[in-house]
C-alpha cells in the first residue's frame, strides 16, 4: 500500500497548496491512501467544518487535529457526524468524536489512524500516551485485522516522539511526529518494519516563523510584548510530509522517503 502522510497545514496558503497539489500528487504516485494533520488549517489555529470538508474534498482520506483541536467551537459538532476527522486519543474522557478509526482504500484495505498527544513541555497535561496507543494497537494488529496502522505522534519534544516511534515498532506500520511544523531530517524504517519521523514538517511558508507571518513573533521574541494576533503566512507553501509504502500482509514498512514538494525547502518525494 502507497500511504502519504501530510503535516500540518497552516492557514488559507497551506489549505489552497494542498488542493491544487495533492490530486496531482494521488495521480503521479498512485497513492492508495492518504492522512493529512489539519490542525492549524483555519486562521492557523483548530480546523472549520467547512475547512474539513474542503481538505476531504482534495483528496485526503482521513484528518487528524491536535492540540488545538476545538479552538474552533463548531468542530465539536462536525466531529460528531464525520468520522474521517480524528482528534487525539488521550484527549479529555468527556471530548467529542474519536481518537482512531478503521478506514478502506479503494481496494478495501484495512487502515487504522490513530493519534495522541504527548506530555512534555505541552501546555496542558493529557493523559499517558503510550497506555493509550498501546490499547489501539493491541486491538488492531498489522497484518491481521487491518493491513496498515499509522500513528499521528503530536508532540513538542523530538525525544518523546522517538520514545513513542520505538514503542510502536513493529506494532505499527509508521509512526510519524507532527506539531513542531519543522521537518526532521531521520526518516527511516525502525526495527519491526514501522517507518519513523520525529516530525513531517508543515505544509505552510516557510518563509516565516513555524508558518505564522514573521511581524508579530519577532516583536514578542525581541521586544517580549504582544502587540498583536499570529496571523498565517501567506507566501509560498511547501507541502512536507512522509511517504511510506507497506506489505499487505505484515503491515510492515517496506519504503520510507520524506516528502517536500512546492516552495522554498529542497524538493524531495518517492
Amino acid at each position: 500500500m502507497r500511504i502519504l502522510f501530510l503535516g500540518d497545514v497552516v492557514g488559507r496558503a497551506g489549505r489552497s497548496a494542498v488542493a491544487d497539489t495533492l490530486p496531482r500528487l494521488r495521480e503521479e504516485w498512485r497513492l492508495d491512501f492518504v492522512v493529512v494533520n489539519g490542525e492549524n488549517a483555519s486562521g492557523g489555529m483548530g480546523l472549520t467544518g467547512d475547512h474539513a470538508k474542503a481538505l476531504l474534498a482534495s483528496g485526503a482520506d482521513v484528518l487528524t487535529l491536535g492540540d488545538h483541536a476545538f479552538d474552533q467551537k463548531d468542530m465539536q459538532q462536525f466531529i460528531e457526524s464525520e468520522p474521517r476527522v480524528i482528534r487525539p486519543l488521550n484527549y479529555a474522557k468527556e471530548a467529542p468524536g474519536r481518537g482512531h478509526g478503521v478506514f478502506q482504500d479503494g481496494r478495501g484495505r484495512k487502515v487504522l489512524v490513530c493519534q495522541v498527544l504527548g506530555q512534555v513541555f505541552m501546555k496542558r497535561c493529557f493523559d499517558d500516551p503510550f497506555s493509550a496507543v498501546d490499547a489501539v494497537l493491541r486491538a488492531h494488529p498489522p497484518g491481521g485485522a487491518v493491513q496498515a496502522a499509522l500513528v499521528d505522534v503530536h508532540c513538542e519534544a523530538t525525544s518523546e516522539k522517538m520514545a513513542m516511534g520505538h514503542f510502536c515498532a513493529g506494532r505499527a506500520s509508521m509512526v510519524v511526529g507532527t506539531h513542531t511544523h519543522v521537518p526532521t531530517a531521520d526518516a527511516q524504517i525502525l526495527s519491526g518494519g514501522t517507518a519513523f519521523q520525529s516530525d513531517a514538517g508543515m505544509c505552510g511558508d516557510y518563509d516565516s516563523v513555524i508558518g505564522m507571518d514573521k511581524t508579530e513573533p519577532m516583536r514578542r521574541f525581541i521586544g517580549g510584548m504582544a502587540r498583536g494576533r499570529f496571523q498565517p503566512a501567506l507566501g509560498d507553501v511547501t507541502l512536507s510530509g512522509l511517504y511510506v509504502e507497506t506489505d499487505d500482509k505484515t503491515g510492515k514498512a517496506l519504503r520510507v522517503e520524506m516528502v517536500r514538494q512546492g516552495g522554498r525547502l529542497a524538493q524531495a518525494g518517492p
